[in-house]
């Protein structure tokens, strides 16, 4: 009597989706990267480490608390845009060291244009003179990266070298500028670009922007999902897209909590109770720092930054030219042309950067930015961008400055010294580094 069963084996593809685990299955279903949930787990790890230091040693837990988390947010914003325009420098096989002294620059000419000049010839408090502040700032940091892209892809000298240079050239200048004297106050509407209470969008200008990432996370999974269809390519099960439309929301309302949780200060709150005669008692009144203007403007350079990454000719000429230079060439690419508008948007957003320091200090100083490179490029690479070439994103910067911001923060509440810091901040550093090279080798 013959073997009627089925001994037919199950295909490959079957038997490693049967031996793949839940979360493997979960990842390959969202698409979500892996190396980005390890920051986030990182991330989450350094947090929790310093406040349970702080409730172990100090009997309070500075750390996970609205104040904090409220001052991490704009601690971060300054290091984060730069960070953003370092992913394209690094992405091309480049680096560029002076971002710090370019933000010290700008910072100190801004500070001359508005507190020295424009008041002599606008009066002073005029509306004018800080949107022709923030002008002339961007238009410095755009010239002199636009400098550093011509130095490096016309005339062939290195970027390290160059960017060294301009490291300790700027930072000269900008001590000639002004003598090496500190330059305050700014002025009132520039310094609302820094955060403070007034620097705040309040409540319910935050609910209004929260609302405004719910429905921007749910139109662009709607959008993936419609341009999948149309060009055949494989589809998300909806379960997974749901479930990214949940945590993306769900992050966003939370950081809505957050900052809305974080009171005005009592002195201040006095200060406007009397300034606007208002009978209800200081105790009994609540009013929300909401997201600081400094945070909405790192997510508007976020977005705008993606998008250029992304969904643009210029993004997949970037991409391209680090991937393989000599290759991006003869498809027609002008590289050099390329590498000169990277630098100066690099210097762009280092001036804005500036804008955001400087307005914060309400001043500006010197050593405004001084070791900011370093802490840009940590973010960076933190982030997954690598210094292979062509692999790198713009959210995975910003979260490294998180990264990294959180560290400082952290090591500042429990007491370590500027020395321990900077030896902290470069172990990690070389450890990103060699996370990086480890990873990239397993990906062959």
């Amino acid at each position: 009597m013959s073997d009627t069963s089925d001994t037919t084996p199950a295909p490959a593809g079957a038997a490693k989706a049967d031996n793949e685990s839940a979360f493997t299955r979960f990842m390959r279903a969202t698409e979500i990267d892996a190396r980005l949930l390890g920051m986030i787990a990182a991330l989450l790890v350094i947090w929790v480490g310093f406040h349970l230091y702080g409730v172990v040693v100090n009997d309070f837990g500075a750390f996970l608390t609205a104040r904090n988390l409220w001052n991490l947010s704009v601690q971060t914003a300054s290091i984060g845009v730069m960070a953003t325009g370092m992913v394209l420098v690094i992405v091309t096989r480049h680096i560029d060291l002076s971002v710090g002294s370019i933000l010290g620059l700008c910072a100190m000419s801004m500070a001359i244009i508005q507190v020295w000049w424009l008041p002599d010839i606008l009066g002073i408090g005029h509306p004018m003179i800080w949107i022709i502040t923030v002008i002339c700032g961007l238009a410095i940091g755009c010239a002199i990266g636009a400098l550093h892209g011509y130095l490096i892809a016309f005339l062939g000298i290195p970027a390290f070298i160059v960017t060294l240079g301009g490291l300790l050239i700027w930072r000269g200048v900008a001590f000639l500028l002004a003598r090496g004297e500190t330059i305050s106050p700014v002025d009132d509407t520039f310094a609302l670009l820094g955060g403070g209470p007034f620097g705040s969008i309040g409540a319910t200008g935050s609910w209004i922007v929260g609302i405004i990432g719910c429905a921007a996370v749910v139109a662009l999974i709607i959008m993936g999902r419609r341009q999948r269809q149309k060009f055949n390519f494989p589809q998300r099960p909806v379960w997974a897209e749901g479930t990214l439309i949940a945590v993306g929301c769900g992050f966003i309302i939370g950081f809505v909590v957050l900052v809305n949780s974080y009171p005005w200060p009592r002195g201040i709150v006095r200060r406007y109770v009397e300034a606007n005669n208002i009978q209800t008692p200081v105790e009994d009144i609540f009013i929300s720092h909401g997201f600081a203007i400094p945070v909405l403007i790192l997510i508007a350079v976020g977005v705008a930054m993606t998008f250029l990454t992304t969904r643009t000719r210029f993004g997949r000429y970037v991409f391209a030219i680090g991937g393989n230079p000599e290759a991006a060439e003869l498809a027609g690419i002008n590289t050099r042309w390329i590498t000169v508008k990277i630098f100066a948007l690099m210097g762009t957003l280092a001036a804005l950067s500036a804008v955001i320091a400087s307005a914060r200090l309400n001043s500006a100083t010197n050593n405004l930015g001084t070791l900011d490179e370093l802490y840009v490029i940590a973010a960076a690479v933190i982030g997954g961008t690598s210094f292979s070439g062509g692999i790198g994103t713009i959210y995975g910067a910003i979260l490294g400055a998180l990264v990294m911001q959180s560290l400082q923060t952290g090591m500042v509440l429990i007491g370590f010294d500027a020395a321990i810091q900077q030896i902290v901040v470069g172990s990690v550093l070389v450890a990103a580094v060699w996370i990086d090279t480890i990873y990239r080798r397993r990906q062959k």
